[in-house]
């Protein structure tokens, strides 16, 4: 047996195995042996079949199978403790003929990579502190949204919701056969109804208006016919409203607005949070060239695949092209794949990360509140899954990184407004 080695890049690699029958033939008699006890054919008692007619019926199969056992247990003996390969290894060809077997794989390797000095990465952090103003918005919006709906005869104004039907015209302003929307809802309140509310605003139900909308060539035409009016009456700060808006932990109305405001700092220190992981993952990648082995980027790309295929119910659409779709994504793939590599040599120069079993305990008590299940539901689920528990794990490490790391770049904090503006000028380039 023999294995040479093709570089094909820092991170890729090409295998070739060669071996001859005389490094197989022990193998192969003691499968033949094995087959011999078991196969039964007309006119032989079970294990007296000779073997010559074994190896006649059934060897090329037979020898296959070893081969394949064979070639699994040399990877994993010189292999995988040589190369310790990241990502899905691919077999390119194999081949047994004139009993000399040649199988070439490719395999990644896992990349050097040398940190920077993370003390010049630099980082923006948003940081807000709720306030009583947008208290009393959020507290406003529930009511609204607790409300309902009234129709009314009189006219449209800029706080009604109309049911209108509404029918496309051509240029000449007569109806277009097929282009008609019946019952559409048009809210007067929205930003997005402007062009409505200039036209709409004062009509009553039973009028029809003739709008335009957009400019020259792309100009729309198209007719309304007003159904109803409709105001809205906003629901009462009753004791009931308050308990149901508040999962029964408020019950009068300053204990409401401390839950409400709490709520909404918590979703604002979660979502800084999650933005401050996504912008020191977006530097660091940038800051470092990290080559990814092929295999791996293609692990990273199926996997990508496989979420579409959940997302659509467990079945592709017939006009997915994988192939395209696998080009478009590469670049993510890739950057992933990059922090992939980055963040395994921060847990490794990170020596004070360790996970202990409270931070299992915090991390389940946590994803049990966001999927409303109980802790304990959330551990018999994991301890049946193992490669969840694995990944729990790494979701953990992952973690303890970010917090280590909060400590190690060069971060600007910005108020909710400015991080706004740095988020869509970062979008513009």
């Amino acid at each position: 047996m023999n294995i040479s080695v093709k570089e094909l890049t820092k991170v890729d690699k090409e295998l070739t195995l060669t071996a001859k029958r005389e490094d197989l033939q022990e193998t192969f008699n003691e499968a033949y042996k094995k087959y011999k006890g078991q196969i039964a054919l007309p006119g032989f008692r079970p294990g007296k079949v000779p073997m010559g007619m074994i190896k006649k019926r059934f060897g090329t199969e037979i020898e296959y199978e070893e081969i394949n056992k064979y070639v699994q247990k040399v990877f994993e003996k010189d292999v995988v403790p040589e190369y310790n390969p990241v990502g899905e290894t691919e077999m390119v060809d194999m081949t047994w003929e004139n009993d000399e077997l040649e199988v070439i794989f490719k395999i990644g390797t896992k990349p050097e990579v040398e940190l920077k000095d993370l003390s010049k990465i630099k980082v923006n952090k948003m940081v807000h502190d709720v306030t009583d103003e947008e208290v009393s918005e959020e507290i406003e919006r529930t009511l609204e949204r607790e409300g309902n709906w009234e129709d009314v005869d009189g006219k449209a104004t800029k706080d009604s919701k109309l049911i209108v039907d509404v029918i496309s015209l051509d240029k000449d302003g007569n109806p277009v056969d097929g282009e008609e929307d019946v019952d559409q809802v048009i809210d007067l309140r929205q930003d997005g109804a402007k062009d409505f509310l200039k036209s709409l605003k004062g009509k009553s139900a039973g009028d029809v208006v003739d709008m335009e909308l957009g400019e020259g060539d792309e100009k729309d035409r198209f007719r309304v016919t007003i159904k109803k009016v409709q105001k809205l009456n906003k629901a009462e700060m009753s004791e009931e409203f308050i308990s149901k808006n508040s999962n029964g932990e408020a019950k009068t109305e300053d204990e409401f607005k401390s839950y409400i405001k709490s709520q909404m700092q918590k979703y604002y220190d979660q979502t800084s949070e999650d933005l401050f992981k996504n912008e020191v993952v977006e530097a660091l990648v940038d800051a470092h060239k990290v080559d990814v082995p092929e295999v791996f980027l293609e692990q990273v790309l199926n996997s990508y695949v496989e979420q579409q295929k959940q997302q659509q119910g467990g079945t592709l659409p017939e006009n997915f092209d994988e192939v395209v779709y696998k080009e478009e994504m590469r670049e993510r793939g890739l950057r992933e794949g990059q922090w992939y590599f980055i963040s395994q040599k921060l847990q490794e120069t990170f020596e004070d990360i360790e996970i202990k079993p409270e931070d299992i305990d915090e991390f389940i008590s946590v994803e049990a509140a966001r999927y409303g299940a109980s802790p304990d539901q959330l551990k018999q689920y994991y301890a049946q899954n193992p490669n969840l528990l694995e990944q729990l794990r790494s979701s953990i490490r992952e973690n303890k990184v970010f917090v280590k790391l909060e400590d190690e770049v060069k971060i600007t904090e910005l108020d909710k407004e400015k991080y706004r503006k740095f988020q869509e000028k970062k979008s513009k380039k």
